[in-house]
């Protein structure tokens, strides 16, 4: 299928999007990396009026890191970022999850403000952005905000970003103490989507019990969500093996009112391979903090 007519335009500047975006309004869309937009354009699930493309927007690629933490730009690829020293040493779960995505083609072209915009149930990136602790930043013309992880997904493919605003910037804090993080999933083996994907980022405190942690899970329900029981069984204990499968066990235990039925798996298995997948990247966070 083709989609429908709509008028494209490629600003060279922010200042140039951001005007464009407030004078369309409800019917542009903006396109980043298109892989989640262009194909839900050709089955005609979505008709803009207008795309206003970001790829012309240089400062939006940008990634850095420094004493409060790294700093991403929107429209960095998933390939940037799987091969990103600096996104390696300060968050290794955003590039072991970047370098899952789909294939090469794709890692290529999308990107990880395209990701968290689009907020597809069973995106890798908003789950690593929810254990992470990240915020957006979204500006308009007229002023910016950060948006927290915590309150950024919304619901399927609705996220809190207003019509006007464009996100800009992914923020990661910096890992204090012994942190470490992982990202792991089983995998739809010809979209490369996560059936089940769990990021968790867990802290170390010096006596070797967990004194933070953050958990999320992707794939099993309408928008990426953080296991929040799974997180309060790890707290304040030694994060042995038996710990960890019993944390594990409840990763999904938020999710059973609003577990994914489709033909590639039924919600009672999207809900155990939950707890398979936890297992393993909170052992293997352990193992990175240790």
């Amino acid at each position: 299928m083709v989609t429908n007519n709509f008028e494209y335009f490629a600003p060279e500047s922010f200042d140039e999007a951001a005007q464009l975006l407030a004078k369309y309004r409800d019917t542009a869309k903006i396109l980043a990396g298109g892989q989640s937009l262009l194909p839900i354009m050709k089955l005609r699930l979505a008709a803009p009026e207008v795309l206003i493309d970001l790829s012309h927007v240089p400062e939006l690629s940008e990634i850095s890191s420094n004493g409060d933490g790294l700093t991403i730009g929107s429209m960095a690829t998933y390939y940037e970022l799987s091969q990103s020293a600096v996104v390696q040493k300060a968050a290794p779960a955003i590039a072991e999850a970047a370098g899952q995505v789909a294939d090469v083609q794709v890692r290529n072209r999308g990107t990880i403000g395209g990701s968290l915009s689009h907020s597809d149930p069973a995106g890798d990136m908003p789950a690593v952005f929810l254990a992470l602790n990240g915020a957006a930043v979204a500006r308009t013309r007229r002023g910016t905000r950060e948006i927290a992880s915590d309150r950024f997904f919304v619901d399927l493919l609705t996220t809190a970003l207003r019509p006007t605003e464009i996100m800009t910037q992914i923020k990661i804090p910096v890992a204090t103490g012994k942190t470490g993080s992982a990202y792991s999933k089983f995998e739809n083996k010809a979209s490369h989507y996560a059936i089940a994907g769990v990021a968790a980022q867990v802290t170390l405190g010096s006596d070797g019990t967990v004194t933070a942690a953050r958990v999320a899970v992707t794939g099993v329900s309408s928008k990426s969500t953080r296991a929040k029981r799974t997180e309060r069984i790890l707290i304040g204990k030694e994060p042995t093996a038996s710990v960890i499968r019993r944390a594990s066990d409840r990763a999904a235990a938020e999710l059973q009112d609003d577990l994914t039925e489709d033909i590639h798996a039924s919600g009672e298995y999207r809900s155990y391979l939950a707890t398979v997948i936890a297992e393993r990247a909170i052992t293997a966070a352990v193992e990175r903090a240790r």
